[in-house]
């Protein structure tokens, strides 16, 4: 079943990742201060939309504060790697109102970040969420932009702690952090949807997820409108290429991206057959769930390593490559209604964003294929 705004599409869609990184990166050169510029440079990389963090939790406690944020790491180039301060209203407002006017589409997510305050551990209950984005989904509409959103996931990779520390006291001792099967997850994430789906009946509403490979094939998210699904070779049999090459997404510790460079490259090369495998095994996953649930996909975060910076010793090429098998992978399923060609597709990026024939040939690709039935 396609939601009409997805119905209405005439060809699948390429679209990026912004995160947070639209707002918190506007100091010279960290790659958004200036957003018309970034933002003719992705329509130049034939992309048609962008997901971007809409700070629900930090507008709704107070939409004209302005906010001290906490750094969620410093090894990594999204968003900001120190203290920033921000106000996301009216600023959510002014960036969708730049993105309309150059025809990019916009998906609202939150990464939930956290502030001196930390409000948001005050997301208790599922209406509770819907609350916050019933606030920040009402100023939208009063401002004239509700034709500028393609669709709203609620969280970022429900249920992480990191994205959403206070449901963590939900899940069981040891449990695996990117479970998001279990009933009380399910039950959340639809009682959240169903009051924003009955104000907003014209926008599709999701959570994404990283892919749970065969786990998910059992699981009825049919309450969701689109499966926004995260899929990486990276992530793929319980993270095994992280753990041999001994990453552990270390936040403000160099020692992930020290073993990355030093091993990352040789280990997939020494068996480039066998990784590759997998990845179009996860996709694959995704696609017969997609199927089963009958509900298009869409991926904003994927395909080769989760993590990756310009960095000494750390190459673009391998990672492209891989990016490359997962977006035709994707493609020839025609499951996905939108996809990206990574999550590394922003100025912040150089070595990536600077490639513009790489973006145009995947963008093109993307175009080129089937919308689902």
């Amino acid at each position: 079943m396609l939601h009409p705004i997805i119905q209405a599409l005439e060809k699948p869609i390429a679209i990026t990742m912004w995160d947070f990184s639209w707002l918190e990166r506007r100091w010279p050169g960290a790659g958004y201060e200036d957003w018309d510029r970034a933002l003719d440079e992705l329509k130049e990389r034939g992309y048609d939309a962008i997901r971007i963090d809409a700070y629900p939790h930090l507008v709704h406690a107070d939409a004209h504060k302005e906010w001290l944020l906490l750094p969620t790491w410093n090894q990594q180039t999204w968003g900001a790697p120190a203290n920033i301060k921000v106000s996301p209203w009216p600023a959510l407002a002014e960036f969708i109102e730049v993105c309309a006017k150059k025809d990019i589409k916009v998906a609202l997510s939150s990464w939930f970040r956290a502030d001196e305050h930390d409000v948001r551990l005050n997301i208790s209950s599922p209406q509770s969420m819907a609350d916050l984005w019933m606030d920040v989904l009402d100023r939208i509409d009063a401002a004239g932009l509700m034709d500028s959103i393609l669709y709203v996931d609620l969280c970022n990779e429900f249920p992480i702690p990191v994205w959403i520390p206070s449901f963590a006291h939900n899940m069981a001792p040891g449990a695996d952090p990117f479970d998001w099967f279990s009933e009380i997850a399910r039950s959340f994430m639809q009682d959240s949807i169903e009051p924003l789906r009955a104000k907003y009946p014209g926008l599709p509403f999701c959570y994404s997820f990283v892919t749970g490979e065969e786990k998910m094939v059992d699981f009825d998210a049919s309450y969701h409108d689109l499966i926004d699904i995260h899929i990486w070779m990276a992530g793929a049999n319980n993270r095994e290429f992280y753990r041999r090459v001994g990453y552990n997404f270390e936040p403000f510790d160099p020692a992930g991206y020290d073993n990355l460079a030093k091993r990352g490259e040789d280990i997939y090369r020494a068996d480039e057959a066998y990784w590759l495998v997998l990845q179009k095994d996860s996709i694959q996953y995704a696609a017969n769930w997609s199927k089963k649930i009958d509900r298009p996909l869409c991926t904003t975060e994927g395909w080769s390593v989760v993590d990756y910076k310009d960095w000494p010793m750390l190459d673009w090429g391998w990672v492209k490559e891989l990016t490359v098998h997962g977006v035709e992978a994707a493609v020839d399923t025609g499951r996905w209604f939108a996809t990206c060609t990574s999550n590394f597709c922003g100025p912040q990026f150089v070595g990536m964003w600077r490639d513009v024939d790489y973006h145009q040939r995947l963008t093109s690709r993307i175009h080129a294929g089937a919308l689902p039935d």
